[in-house]
């Protein structure tokens, strides 16, 4: 649509912008919807720059760049404060190449709902054989990110508000749950060559993470308590893990080459991933070891390998506020998720109180069920 002018009002594609002088600046905004909203935004803005203009109200702080803050952002506030700030840059340069030609305050929730609907139907860089479109939880991530940004620039005084602050999250499918089976434990350790096993056996048998794991150093490692102290934890607080005799006995066997358990001779540090030996292991735990059409074990993370440890934990009859202070959640909410209530653990549960109700045991009408065991001993 040709733009039409109305004596500092312009008209663009059915939207109405201001568009005057004062004090040898040029200033354009967009107005509102209607000439009537955009006359208005017109009166008020000419009013205060007057109010500024003779010392009747703070002049506001000038206007910057998008992309310019990101990066204010990211080094003052992510890199400070974050441990995660990697995934913050991450987030930041998909932010930037969307918002490159706007502003702090040129950018409201409009825009905002622009950029997640050009981002759902964008695809993946990280899949180079198929086109894979960005999942909703990374759209979200970045949303928090944006977010979390403009909260900064608020606080700062950069803008007078956040325009992410009602913008809604996109719903995001159930998370995907993978718990192995007692079979499958078996099968992949038995699978897992030397320097992978032992990694693997902490894994199930105190659910820490991989990060946790891999960078342990032998002096946070109490082989004759049984004790793990993990210094550095994603939540950034230190906690202590108890070890099983199996645990300690396998991290009791690995070689001392240096201050990391798991240390990695050609950096002098720790193994940093395990991915490539943890897939071949998955690949290798067949039912049948000659079967060629077996793939083995699919599907697997090996952060399902945490999962795994608490699903059982809590199947077992473990309490939840011990298992939540092992897997250094922040709250029981987060340890709940896997608790996977079964016909066979609800029915050993209405049998627990008939016992109670019933000591003798003559009216209990529930049998015992037998509790799973994991004996990792038997997998090696």
């Amino acid at each position: 649509m040709k733009a039409r002018k109305d004596r500092n009002l312009k008209l663009v594609d059915g939207r109405w912008y201001i568009d005057f002088r004062f004090k040898k600046k040029r200033y354009r905004e967009f107005g509102g919807y209607s000439k009537g909203e955009a006359r208005d935004t017109l009166v008020k803005t000419k009013a205060e720059l007057l109010d500024v203009a003779r010392g009747f109200k703070k002049p506001p702080a000038e206007d910057v760049d998008f992309g310019t803050f990101a990066d204010e952002f990211l080094e003052l506030y992510a890199k400070q404060n974050k441990r995660s700030w990697q995934r913050d840059e991450l987030s930041l340069s998909s932010l930037k190449a969307f918002f490159k030609d706007e502003t702090l305050r040129s950018i409201g929730p409009e825009k905002i709902e622009r950029f997640k609907a050009a981002r759902k139907v964008e695809v993946s860089k990280r899949s180079k054989k198929k086109k894979v479109p960005i999942s909703p939880a990374t759209v979200n991530r970045e949303l928090a990110v944006l977010k979390t940004l403009f909260n900064k620039a608020l606080e700062w005084g950069r803008v007078e508000s956040n325009p992410a602050a009602k913008v809604k999250k996109f719903q995001e499918p159930p998370s995907r749950e993978r718990i192995l089976t007692a079979d499958e434990t078996r099968r992949l350790l038995k699978a897992a060559g030397p320097d992978l096993r032992p990694v693997l056996i902490t894994a199930l048998g105190t659910g820490m993470r991989r990060g946790e794991i891999l960078a342990l150093k032998w002096a946070d490692v109490d082989l004759v308590r049984g004790f793990i102290t993990i210094t550095t934890s994603k939540s950034g607080k230190p906690r202590t893990v108890p070890m099983s005799g199996t645990v300690a006995e396998a991290l009791g066997a690995v070689a001392r080459r240096g201050e990391f358990v798991f240390h990695n001779a050609e950096t002098g540090t720790h193994v940093k991933g395990v991915q490539t030996a943890f897939k071949a292991a998955c690949r290798r735990a067949k039912k049948k070891p000659d079967d060629k059409k077996d793939p083995g074990i699919t599907g697997l993370r090996f952060h399902d390998l945490r999962h795994t440890f608490a699903s059982k934990a809590l199947e077992l009859g473990a309490d939840i506020m011990s298992v939540s202070r092992i897997l250094g959640h922040a709250s029981i909410t987060m340890t709940a998720k896997y608790l996977h209530p079964t016909g066979e653990s609800m029915r050993l549960a209405v049998g627990k109180v008939a016992e109670f109700l019933d000591p003798t045991g003559q009216k209990a009408d529930t049998a015992e069920i037998p509790q799973p065991t994991t004996d990792f001993k038997s997998y090696h």
